[in-house]
């Protein structure tokens, strides 16, 4: 069966073993590097407050860029969980523009529950503002998450 090829493209690799790497293999690890390019515009962004931090040695310099990779690995998986559950489900979340979506990024979910907060009152733990909506998006993670909620 032939298959939909949607433009031409220029491949080239430092592999010095170039014979055990198809041109699909190549094309295929060029295009999975977005997501990782893409992770890392996310730690660079002013909202992550990294160009704040002022650096003065190589160790120290290390052990954040470590913390940031550890940091963006978490929040992959967080983002890989969500959409494996709305896909399990066959359900979409709103997107920024309120259509649905079954993609959404963390980063957007992060956004959506900035409002809320923990009030305790008389020692009474009560949540603020748990919309309809956030209380949807919450259904599709974890027990955990959803008893930080006071869901569970």
């Amino acid at each position: 069966m032939p298959q939909n090829i949607g433009g031409r493209f220029i491949l080239a690799t430092n592999v010095l073993d170039a014979d055990k790497l198809s041109n699909e293999d190549v094309l295929r690890e060029y295009k999975a590097q977005e997501s990782t390019e893409r992770g890392f515009r996310f730690l660079k962004d002013p909202l992550f407050f990294t160009s704040t931090v002022f650096l003065n040695s190589r160790k120290r310099v290390a052990a954040l860029a470590m913390v940031l990779g550890l940091c963006l690995r978490v929040y992959s998986l967080g983002q890989r969980a969500l959409r494996q559950s709305l896909k399990r489900d066959s359900q979409t979340i709103q997107n920024k523009l309120g259509k649905p979506t079954a993609t959404p990024t963390l980063r957007w979910v992060f956004q959506c529950f900035m409002s809320i907060h923990l009030l305790t009152l008389a020692f009474l733990k009560q949540i603020s503002n748990l919309s309809e909506q956030r209380c949807w998006i919450l259904q599709f993670f974890g027990a955990p998450c959803r008893k930080y909620y006071l869901l569970c």
